[in-house]
């Protein structure tokens, strides 16, 4: 792991290289190990080598460590000062290393921290800003003070564990050759890469170990050495086990509250332990585990240090990691940072030593399918086949325009006003195979659908209804009178359904919901079937998790003309109204005034953050009003479950008997990660959406074993079976836990199923818990309908519904929306997910938070993801742009005018390098 922690005082930096970093508390004798100085910025000042006391702050208070003047032009008392950037060990890597003869892996670590910091420092950059320029520009020169230690942070009561690391502080400077000085550096693009570094520092280090005879496993984030137990790893992971035991108790999830924790609880200086004092004590600490781990523990040094051994390798290719990549990224968005795409082939590379990092980075630089274009000091890149399927669909839905004959040659009189009568004349009296409805949430998008469709079928059409999600199209819709609607997947595979299209409507709700595939095969079913379709949705809101936000680039990108309807009628209150109407125009910033002015914005206090929203929302449901509590992360969700259920129960608004069931939670693995045996992990259940030989559709299996020769899978009877990886797509792969429940409950579906009586239930319905009994068989029922469903203890797939997400909560209307929007949920708060979470509510919504204004700059982010027509729109005006400037130049060039023939414009250098694609739109 590698993590980078601003310093933002001189002070603050020496106090650390003090405290933490060159004589830290906790190091004593042959524990430290000396700090050096370096980076190409070190060698031009001529301070390489030993990090003294003396240099080290010299950098810190911004001057020359020599000569005493200053570094930069500029030296505020409050600037930032530098970043320490920390590199981690695998806890395996440091228990081998701990309990080795020699330095070997403290060696093949050092390479590794080294060659990666002459990665970030080739990234180096520095803000531009004279001239009326206002960018950065390379410098490639940083200077930074690395130091390595062996052991963590010792946790109160114990000796410190096994815990090799670097602290390499990188300061706030760097050379600038074109001004000929030195500048602070802008750091902004090396902390958005670091993921990339990370994946890069791993691969390195694994392949290093590999070669030193060590077999290694990959994990979620990183590796481990195989032959280390788990039970060893976790016995040495006592100070990470107390930093997430006291972050639990806090509620903080945040990676720099996080970091910050680690500070607060540091342990107090253990005296007296030399190296040898600590190894004795390790090997003490794993021969105490029980017989059976003794055993396996003795198994920890399992190669002598500089013995090598031949290592079975599967065949892997950087083709593979490659293309691995490609399929992982682009199936949930058509444009990625290059660096996104590397980081992920990087590390389908670890453990696999003969796949370099340069080879897998050459693969991915010549590979002809990749497009790659410079944006705003990033490179971003799509493929020629995501690009063809967006100029695919927007040409399907061109080619029907001015075709049909309008339903009627003029508009019926309509029992509509306004925006909404505007909308339904649009539909009726267009010529386009295709239409458009965009309508803000609460707009009353229902009530125009039901008046559209009842002059459609007084036209002698018949309307088929269909919605991206089974909640919106069998639950939602059912509600709203359309006995019929139905889910666009059962659309595209029921021939019949298709057969009823023929010559008639098909109307799509919430339509932003869905990608480009299944976009496109709509727009080409209603081609086939000469029939008309009505696309209805919001932009604004979220869109598809698959790739492609299908309705923004027909109505944005193919130019198809929308009817909108922007004018709220959920909202009783007029300010509610008006804030939400704004952030339905991305006028964020207006909406959050008038939120904070009707003080429905409330500031929490951190150390009980959830008291006032919890206190809030039980006080609506005692008042008999309907409530909703929304929360971009699902971490944020559960504890604040976990706090409403305490208040309930406190209050007897829970039955007394609780049962705990078991909850299957889907990883949410893409199709490229299924694929890949390492994902897979025993205990994990695997359930089938199709059937396939020897596997029943919506049968549940387990994961028995997982290696190089396949997922094997056990059945609740005993059987097995390999699982066919290469149709990742024909299943999901859960993780299994636990959910308790009682009698007043709120649930929500997390997959489609059926109960024991062979009742539909819809993924994403809010149902309440009506009975539970001792033999954990559930009775649910539906607060609107009434309709009740049995489910047995297996059924798996439920999730307390008291707080949930913003797209879980999108198509959802509750009388009271509450908020919970902590510092630790920025990183997932943007624009379309503070709209939707502040637009559920109808008479009130009342949002917590720890800081207001950093919540509203979070949540002016747009979080529109760009499509690749998009992206190769920019490119082709950018080099337009570049090729007329050329022009202009050499037309105002007295050379040409005066001595030569008017010259032929060249081909642009990047049209054979480049592999930019030009294409026809």
């Amino acid at each position: 792991m590698i993590r980078m922690i601003q310093s933002s005082s001189a002070a603050h930096a020496k106090a650390y290289f003090s405290e933490a970093l060159a004589k830290a508390d906790y190091y004593i004798n042959d524990q430290e190990l000396s700090g050096r100085i370096e980076g190409k910025l070190a060698e031009r000042l001529g301070v390489t080598g030993k990090a003294t006391k003396e240099a080290f702050f010299a950098l810190c208070e911004n001057t020359h460590p020599l000569t005493g003047e200053p570094l930069t032009a500029r030296t505020k008392d409050e600037r930032t000062t530098g970043y320490d950037i920390n590199f981690h060990c695998p806890k395996s890597v440091s228990i081998l290393h701990a309990l080795s003869k020699d330095d070997h892996l403290l060696e093949a670590f050092r390479q590794s921290v080294q060659a990666t910091m002459l990665d970030i420092e080739a990234d180096a950059k520095t803000r531009v800003r004279k001239n009326n320029t206002y960018d950065d520009r390379a410098t490639g020169e940083l200077v930074w003070a690395d130091f390595i230690h062996q052991t963590a942070r010792p946790v109160e009561g114990h000796a410190p564990d096994p815990h090799l690391h670097a602290h390499c502080f990188v300061f706030n400077a760097t050379w600038d050759e074109t001004e000929r000085q030195i500048k602070a550096a802008q750091f902004r693009d090396i902390k958005r890469d670091m993921p990339y570094y990370q994946a890069r520092f791993h691969k390195r280090l694994s392949d290093q170990l590999m070669a030193l005879g060590y077999e290694i496993r990959r994990t979620e984030k990183s590796f481990e050495v195989e032959g280390v137990p788990q039970r060893v790893i976790d016995l040495f992971s006592k100070r990470t086990d107390e930093i997430g035991r006291v972050a639990q108790e806090k509620g903080i999830t945040d990676a720099k509250e996080l970091s910050e924790l680690g500070a607060r609880t540091r342990a107090k200086k253990q005296v007296g332990l030399s190296m040898a004092e600590l190894k004795s004590d390790w090997k003490r600490q794993i021969h105490s585990l029980d017989t059976r781990e003794q055993n396996e523990g003795q198994r920890v040094v399992r190669y002598p240090s500089g013995d090598k051994r031949p290592i079975k390798e599967k065949v892997l290719n950087p083709q593979q990691c490659l293309d691995h990549a490609l399929q992982h990224g682009f199936e949930r968005a058509s444009v990625l940072q290059d660096r996104r795409l590397l980081e992920t082939a990087y590390r389908q590379g670890i453990g696999h030593p003969s796949v370099s990092l340069a080879q897998i980075t050459d693969c991915f630089q010549t590979d002809e399918r990749l497009i790659h274009v410079k944006e705003a000091g990033q490179t971003l890149c799509t493929t020629r086949e995501v690009l063809s399927q967006e100029q695919r669909m927007v040409q399907l839905a061109r080619a029907g325009q001015g075709k049909l004959v309008p339903l009627y040659a003029q508009s019926p009189e309509l029992n509509l006003s306004g925006q909404q009568a505007e909308a339904v004349r649009h539909v009726l009296t267009t010529t386009n195979r295709v239409c458009i409805i965009r309508g803000a949430a609460g707009s009353g998008k229902t009530t125009l659908m039901q008046e559209a469709v009842k002059h459609i079928e007084g036209a002698g059409k018949k309307v088929t209804v269909v919605a991206p999600t089974a909640q919106a199209s069998r639950g939602v819709l059912k509600e709203e009178g359309f006995e019929q609607a139905d889910t666009v997947a059962k659309l595209l595979v029921d021939k019949e359904m298709q057969h009823q299209l023929t010559g008639q409507v098909l109307w799509v709700d919430e339509a932003g919901l869905l990608g480009t595939k299944d976009m496109s095969a709509l727009l080409e079913l209603a081609s086939q079937k000469n029939a008309r379709l009505i696309l209805g949705g919001d932009t604004r809101q979220h869109a598809a998790v698959v790739r492609g936000d299908a309705l923004r680039i027909l109505n944005t990108v193919g130019g198809i003309k929308s009817a909108e309807v922007s004018k709220i009628y959920r909202q009783r209150n007029e300010n509610y109204r008006s804030a939400v109407e704004d952030l339905a125009q991305g006028e964020v910033k207006n909406a959050f005034s008038t939120l904070n002015a009707m003080g429905a914005i409330h500031q929490v206090d951190v150390l009980n953050p959830h008291e006032q929203l919890v206190n809030a929302y039980t006080a609506a449901l005692k008042a008999g009003k309907s409530a909703l509590v929304v929360s971009p992360t699902h971490q944020q969700g559960e504890e604040v479950t976990q706090a409403i259920r305490e208040k309930l129960r406190a209050s007897k608004q829970l039955g007394k008997k609780e049962i705990t069931l078991p909850r299957l939670m889907n990883l949410n693995l893409t199709e490229a990660e299924k694929s890949d045996w390492q994902h897979f992990k025993p205990g994990m259940r695997v359930q089938l959406n199709q059937n396939r030989p020897g596997f029943k559709r919506g049968s549940v299996w387990q994961v028995e074993s997982s290696s190089e020769s396949g997922v094997r899978l056990k059945d609740e009877n005993g059987e097995t079976a390999l699982l066919p990886l290469h149709r990742s797509g024909d299943f999901e792969l859960y993780k299994q836990s636990e959910i308790a429940l009682s009698k007043g409950d709120w649930v929500r579906l997390t997959r489609n199923g059926f109960d024991q009586h062979k009742k539909r239930l819809n993924n994403g319905e809010l149902l309440t818990v009506s009975s539970v009994n001792k033999k954990g068989e559930l009775v649910l029922q539906n607060p609107v309908s009434r309709a009740k469903f049995h489910l047995d203890k297996d059924y798996g797939h439920l999730a307390h519904a008291y707080c949930i997400t913003s797209h879980a909560s999108q198509g959802k209307t509750v009388d009271e929306v509450f908020i919970a929007q902590p510092a630790a949920t920025f990183p997932a708060t943007d624009a379309k997910q503070f709209y939707v979470s502040v637009s559920r509510g109808r008479s009130g919504v009342h949002i917590y938070t720890d800081n207001k204004e950093e919540l509203m700059q979070h949540a002016q982010r747009l979080g529109d993801r760009q499509s690749a027509m998009e992206l190769v729109g920019k490119k082709n005006r950018t080099h337009e742009l570049a090729e007329q400037q050329l022009r202009n130049q050499r037309s105002k060039s007295p050379a040409i005018v005066k001595n030569k023939a008017p010259m032929k414009d060249k081909p642009s250098p990047h049209k054979s390098k480049d592999r930019h694609y030009e294409p026809e739109l």
